[in-house]
């Protein structure tokens, strides 16, 4: 009955649209009220899995990221990378995915990137010939490259769920994403080839040199986030709080974009999506917590090991799970719902943590997109008013370079951990 409980009754209640908050606050009630566990016990596992100082990066980096793309940094970084990328078929699609490589390492959200690299780039990309599809298309599946590339939320709970090192997961992300945006930049290439859309024209000297004047302390930005963690400056943690320090001082003291009305304004909706985050957190870590309790890991642990399945083939099973939950939940709640599930059998199977963290990262990034109920085509959808439909249509080759990558990312663990070995 129990099992019922915590697996059937929050998937009915899914299916009904319930909110994922409710469902795991139910089916975790549920739960206790069938074992023998307390119902004050719920007090101390929601509240417990709050009290964990690195998920304070998670609402800094939520509001350093909003106040970057309202305050002119991400604006003026953008706008410096498409004015240098020239004189190459497809350099505009290029400059884009480019574009949300960096607005990535500034903000780590992936609906934010979707918005404010769209907002830029698609008027500029339907003038220059690649039509009214391609470029909310290529937008809306570049924009979840900010999920994998640090500093990534998603990376941030992971490594809270499972216990492991954010700066290393930090560190393990960085090439699957190159690789990813790069991937998807021979993608734009050959598309442009094949659309004959016009070359681009090389940018003056000045203009580019002008732009980088103006851009200065936005190139600073992923400067002083990063190089800070990896400088041994600061955790993670402290470098979401220096990069609100950061770009609230540059925006509104330095590029005069944002007033302290402005500012207050930012503030109350950065901690709107905070809280949504944090409540999932919450629930989560109490649904998590009944999980681990009731001795159901390892049982299943039991049960996998029992299939004698091969490496490959349960990285394959784990795949194809994380894909159809990431096209359901958003990132943060799969990760809290399942680490404590797949975890236990992975690491019995001798994967290393590290790179099933960036494995989970890169299927939920590729869920945010994926037909029907990816949450980037919900927002294209709304941002830029392309039916659903031509976004599923449009999807679909981007969605085969994400595949590609991720079987790649999959099968070849030294893309992820050669970095962390070379720290070390």
């Amino acid at each position: 009955m129990t099992l019922l409980v915590l697996g059937l009754l929050p998937a009915a209640l899914l299916l009904m649209g319930v909110p994922i908050f409710a469902v795991l606050m139910v089916a975790t009630l549920g739960g206790i009220m069938l074992g023998p566990n307390p119902v004050q016990a719920i007090h101390s596992a929601m509240f417990g899995s709050l009290d964990i100082f690195p998920l304070l990066a998670v609402p800094l980096f939520i509001f350093a990221g909003d106040v970057m793309a309202r305050g002119g940094l991400a604006r003026r970084l953008i706008q410096l990378i498409l004015a240098v990328v020239g004189g190459v078929r497809g350099s505009l699609g290029m400059a884009t995915i480019a574009s949300t490589e960096v607005f990535g390492v500034m903000s780590g959200s992936s609906v934010a990137c979707v918005a404010a690299i769209g907002k830029l780039t698609i008027p500029s990309l339907r003038k220059n010939g690649y039509g009214n599809e391609f470029p909310v298309s290529l937008v809306t599946a570049s924009g979840v490259i900010s999920v994998i590339i640090p500093p990534s939320i998603p990376m941030i709970i992971y490594g809270i769920a499972a216990q492991q090192s954010v700066p290393l997961l930090f560190l393990a992300g960085f090439v699957p994403g190159i690789l990813i945006g790069g991937a998807l930049a021979i993608y734009v290439y050959f598309y442009a080839r094949v659309k004959n859309i016009p070359i681009a024209e090389k940018p003056e000297a000045e203009t580019v040199r002008q732009m980088s004047r103006g851009s200065i302390w936005a190139i600073l930005a992923p400067v002083v986030i990063l190089g800070g963690i990896y400088g041994g400056l600061f955790t993670p943690t402290e470098a979401a709080g220096v990069a609100c320090i950061y770009a609230i001082a540059v925006s509104m003291f330095i590029y005069r974009e944002i007033s302290w009305r402005d500012l207050w304004e930012i503030s109350i909706d950065s901690a709107a999506l905070s809280a949504q985050v944090l409540i999932i957190v919450s629930a989560a870590g109490a649904f998590g917590w009944l999980i681990t309790t009731s001795g159901y890991p390892t049982q299943l642990v039991s049960f996998v090991a029992g299939l004698h399945l091969e490496t490959w083939m349960l990285l394959l099973v784990i795949n194809v799970i994380l894909l159809f939950v990431g096209s359901i939940l958003e990132p943060p709640a799969a990760i809290l719902l399942l680490t404590p599930l797949l975890t236990p059998i992975v690491y019995a199977a001798g994967v290393d943590p590290l790179h099933f963290g960036i494995i989970v990262t890169v299927n939920l990034a590729i869920g945010l997109f994926m037909p029907p109920f990816g949450l980037n085509l919900f927002a294209a959808n709304g941002l830029f008013g392309t039916p659903l439909p031509t976004l599923y249509r449009g999807m679909l080759p981007f969605l085969a370079v994400y595949l590609v990558m991720l079987v790649l990312i999959t099968y070849i663990p030294a893309i992820t951990l050669l970095p962390v070995a070379l720290m070390k």
